[in-house]
């Protein structure tokens, strides 16, 4: 017997706020995360790109030195967004083998990677931290989270790029329909605002190039559109059975009704321009709610402002639902935020989330002039989503044909 799945308790650190009522409340205020770069790598490594989507309220604000200390920036933003998200719910007492953590990211421990090698080359192996590779490895994030809230049910970690966080989400749905768990914690953070993956990025011509106007760089579907933004932080929802939930008394923001991964097979970066297997996961998402697609009230999209990733998108959007998407409210909320890469499916489900229990879409903001190629209604102001029961689909793609969408509804 399929299961229903309810969100109990959600948590993030973003570049608009360090909790998810700062971020959202600075979403709907049209904020922009973006900022320019104050740290001397910039200057020294002559960075072409400036600027960057930083965490609002640094990890050592919150956590205790010896986290800060002991923990790649990634994991520190998972700890904060998790512990956040495990008192929303009400911090609840659940046996330590059923509960679980599904987490996410798309990179990993950058910073502790490449600042033991500078240490390594500059000051030679015994200075070389012996924590470096516990800090460095993917799974760090899902192992702090796992330790410090005690979760024995398995500690998975999903690293498909900018999809990582959505499949997360995805993955939890499928553990507790299987019983493995009743209650998980799941979700995504990176951190990899550092001089090489911006250099990278850069080189492929990726990032904006608006040095001069961060706060408008990222412009989902606009024609001026020419690259995403770099952003970081972490977020986290927690997940468990309805029944789970009602029997100790609750809150329930939404219901997750399920979620789909599928791959394009295609280019190690670019998307398939069709968009048949971004849309194969939309009407799997859409199937596993068990509802037909003329429910989709609200679509918060991938749209990371890429001239080639929006319109590919576009095309997916319009394969799933025809003409009928011009009638869909369209939220792309990395104009707010910066591309959190692995971390992103994870804030967007919040905002999704957050849209369904507030009934209200957040807006996309710096569109100005809108890509005539690109037929949809997207959202640039708050806007009501009406009543009754609302369904709404988040999406993301990735790196490597990596296609993640998760499905909820509201409560």
């Amino acid at each position: 017997m399929t299961k229903t799945i309810v969100v109990t308790g959600i948590g993030a650190t973003s570049p608009l706020g360090g909790t998810v009522e700062e971020t959202w409340r600075a979403l709907l205020a049209g904020e922009s995360g973006a900022r320019p770069l104050e740290q001397e790598w910039v200057a020294k490594w002559d960075i072409p790109i400036t600027f960057a989507a930083q965490a609002k309220v640094p990890s050592a604000d919150v956590l205790e030195r010896i986290e800060t200390k002991r923990l790649d920036p990634s994991s520190q933003f998972a700890l904060t967004a998790a512990r956040e998200a495990w008192a929303d719910a009400g911090s609840p007492e659940v046996e330590p083998e059923r509960f679980g953590v599904d987490w996410a990211t798309g990179i990993g421990g950058v910073w502790t990677l490449l600042d033991a090698w500078d240490t390594l080359r500059e000051r030679g192996p015994r200075r070389v931290l012996p924590m470096t590779v516990p800090m460095l490895m993917p799974n760090g994030p899902a192992a702090a989270i796992e330790m410090s809230l005690g979760a024995r049910a398995g500690a998975r970690t999903v690293v498909s790029a900018c999809a990582s966080s959505t499949e997360s989400i995805a993955n939890a749905y499928d553990h507790l329909q299987a019983g493995l768990a009743d209650i998980i914690i799941a979700g995504g953070s990176e951190a990899a605002i550092h001089p090489l993956p911006i250099a990278s990025f850069a080189a492929m011509q990726a990032l904006s190039k608006r040095n001069d106007e961060p706060a408008t760089a990222s412009r989902p579907y606009d024609v001026t559109r020419d690259g995403f933004v770099l952003g970081e932080g972490g977020a986290a929802v927690v997940l468990e059975t309805e029944e789970h939930a009602k029997a100790r008394g609750a809150k329930i923001y939404a219901v997750l009704l399920g979620g789909a991964v599928t791959s394009d097979a295609y280019h190690i970066t670019a998307p398939d321009p069709e968009g048949s297997a971004a849309a194969r996961a939309m009407i799997g998402a859409v199937n596993a709610a068990g509802a037909d697609l003329s429910d989709v009230a609200h679509i918060n999209a991938h749209a990371t402002s890429t001239p080639v990733g929006d319109i590919a998108e576009y095309h997916a959007l319009r394969r799933v639902f025809g003409e009928a998407v011009e009638g869909i409210p369209v939220s792309a909320t990395k104009a707010s935020t910066g591309h959190l890469l692995g971390g992103a499916g994870g804030i967007e489900a919040i905002f999704t989330i957050k849209a369904l229990a507030e009934r209200v879409a957040p807006p996309t903001i710096n569109l100005t002039e809108q890509d005539p190629e690109v037929r949809l209604d997207v959202v640039t102001e708050p806007r009501p989503l009406g009543d009754g029961t609302l369904l709404a689909i988040s999406n993301s793609f990735g790196f490597g044909g990596h296609n993640a969408v998760v499905a909820f509804a509201s409560a």
